[in-house]
């Protein structure tokens, strides 16, 4: 199901959400590089599964652009459950560089997603993280369950 990903202004600073595309690599590398978890992002695997995540239809990549620069960035994906009753949206990534936050930017890739999600009849937004609580808080979010994992090699 097609979604019309339409450009908006947030602000002055002419903040515009748009699908990512391959030029935007080395910005959205960067950002991801700020996550500083377990995991440390590496050129070669990132360049490699950009494409890839540009053109799955189950998948959405968008920016947040301000002023021609990327300033943040979103990744998500829609799948099937059985338990949902239908299909359900998770983000895996999304930041905002440092100094960016505080400005409309990650609300406004939010809001871009849930719509994206709402036209793939998705049930529910959900993520994983420990940051920011009060952000998601005032979006509606609510937490839903603990967060495990198991780190492969």
């Amino acid at each position: 199901m097609e979604h019309d990903l339409g450009s908006y202004v947030m602000t002055a600073d002419d903040l515009v959400i748009r699908k990512a595309e391959k030029a935007d690599a080395d910005a959205v590398f960067a950002l991801a590089r700020e996550f500083g978890l377990t995991f440390r992002p590496e050129r070669d695997a990132f360049d490699e599964a950009l494409p890839i995540l540009l053109h799955d239809e189950d998948t959405l990549l968008i920016t947040a652009v301000v002023d021609g620069r990327v300033q943040g960035y979103l990744l998500g994906n829609v799948h099937l459950t059985l338990f949902a009753n239908g299909p359900v949206a998770w983000v895996e990534e999304a930041m905002v560089q440092t100094g960016s936050r505080r400005q409309g930017i990650g609300r406004a890739l939010l809001e871009e997603f849930e719509k994206w999600a709402r036209s793939r009849n998705a049930r529910y937004v959900g993520m994983a993280t420990r940051r920011a609580p009060e952000f998601y808080h005032a979006l509606g979010y609510e937490a839903s369950a603990t967060f495990f994992r198991k780190v492969l090699r």
